[in-house]
C-alpha cells in the first residue's frame, strides 16, 4: 500500500505505475458531470478550491447535517467515470491535477492527459459507499450547491486512509485498454 498525502506531487505520481493500491489522505474534491463540463467550458472554480496538485472524485456523496449543523457524509461511492471523458483531459490540463477517482475507467484522451501533465486514473470500489464514507473525516466546505444541487456540487472534503488502485497510470498504461483488448480477443475466437 502506498500512502498519498495531499498535495500530491509530480513525482509521487510519477512513481506510481499500473495495479498500485495506494490509501490517500488529505484534501479531495468531487466533482461530476454538471461541474466537469461547467469547468470544460470556461467556467471558473470558486474562490477556495484548488485543484492544483490535487485530486478530483467522481462522487455524488450522500450528506447530511447532523444535530449541530455540521455536514456529514453517510455515502461516498464512486460514480462512473467514462461519462466525464469527453472533459476530463481539458481539465487535468487546465489545473494541474494529479489524480481523479472514479469507477470503471476511462477513455484514449484521459489517459493521453495523464501521461502529458501528470495525473493518474485511480479506481475505487463501487458497492461500498458506506465504507468509503467512514474514510471521510471531515466537509470542509461546499461549492455550488444551489447552482447544481447536492449530487453535482464540489463538496471539499477530508479522508484518511481513502483506498483506491492505479488503473491508468501517468506512463500511459491502462489496465482497462488491457482488459478490454484480452476480452476482444477472447470474444472474436467464439464469434
Amino acid at each position: 500500500m502506498i500512502h498519498l498525502t495531499y498535495p500530491f506531487t509530480k513525482d509521487q505520481v510519477l512513481a506510481l505505475k499500473v495495479g498500485d493500491e495506494v490509501a490517500i489522505s488529505g484534501i479531495i474534491f468531487t466533482g461530476r458531470d454538471a461541474v466537469h463540463k461547467y469547468l470544460h467550458d470556461g467556467g471558473e472554480l470558486p474562490p477556495g478550491v484548488n485543484l492544483k496538485e490535487g485530486i478530483i472524485y467522481h462522487c455524488g456523496p450522500v450528506v447530511l447535517k447532523d444535530e449541530q449543523g455540521n455536514w456529514k457524509v453517510t455515502a461516498a461511492g464512486p460514480t462512473t467515470s467514462i461519462r466525464e471523458e469527453p472533459y476530463q483531459g481539458d481539465v487535468i490540463k487546465k489545473f494541474n491535477l494529479r489524480g481523479v477517482i472514479g469507477k470503471g475507467g476511462m477513455g484514449d484522451r484521459t489517459s493521453a492527459a495523464c501521461k502529458e501533465f501528470g495525473c493518474v486514473y485511480l479506481h475505487s470500489v463501487g458497492g461500498a459507499a458506506q465504507v468509503l464514507a467512514e474514510c471521510v473525516k471531515k466537509v470542509r466546505n461546499v461549492y455550488l450547491l444551489e447552482e447544481f444541487g447536492s449530487p453535482e456540487a464540489i463538496w471539499e472534503l477530508e479522508v484518511e486512509n481513502f483506498p483506491a488502485f492505479v488503473t491508468m497510470d501517468a506512463h500511459g498504461n491502462s489496465l482497462h485498454k488491457e482488459v478490454l483488448s484480452i476480452s476482444s480477443e477472447q470474444l472474436a475466437k467464439h464469434i
